[in-house]
């Protein structure tokens, strides 16, 4: 049975860094692209970040590039985002998906649905 657990989350003030780690047992993702979100204030999420299968391809939503990085570990069947100079606003909790089929950065950051697997997530809160 596929589990996946995120780590990394917490108490952070402002402009301060976090890394989130999302890890995959008992299931490889290698041939997933992967994927981070947060809810929008409507409760809906949204995408923050993609990466392809290689590792190679990224995409990230306007209101974190320059800001987040992604990557992914195939041996450790994990994919990070490093969240740097954070802002209150990015206040959220963090869900990591799973998504295979074809790369698309910018139709697999809007599309929720595509995505196969998640995370349960974990909060992140930036305040001073």
């Amino acid at each position: 049975q596929l589990q996946r657990v995120e780590s990394g989350g917490g108490l952070v003030q402002p402009g301060g860094s976090l890394r989130l780690s999302c890890s995959a047992s008992g299931f490889t993702l290698d041939y997933y692209n992967r994927g981070w979100f947060r809810p929008a204030p409507g409760n809906e999420r949204v995408g923050v970040s993609c990466i392809s299968v290689s590792g190679g391809l990224t995409n990230y939503a306007d209101s974190v590039k320059g800001r987040f990085t992604i990557s992914r570990d195939k041996v450790r069947n994990t994919v990070y985002l490093q969240m740097n100079s954070l802002k209150p606003e990015d206040t959220a909790v963090y869900y990591c998906a799973a998504q295979s089929g074809y790369w698309s950065g910018s139709y697999l950051l809007t599309h929720v649905e595509e995505y196969d697997y998640w995370g349960q997530g974990t909060q992140v809160t930036v305040s001073s």
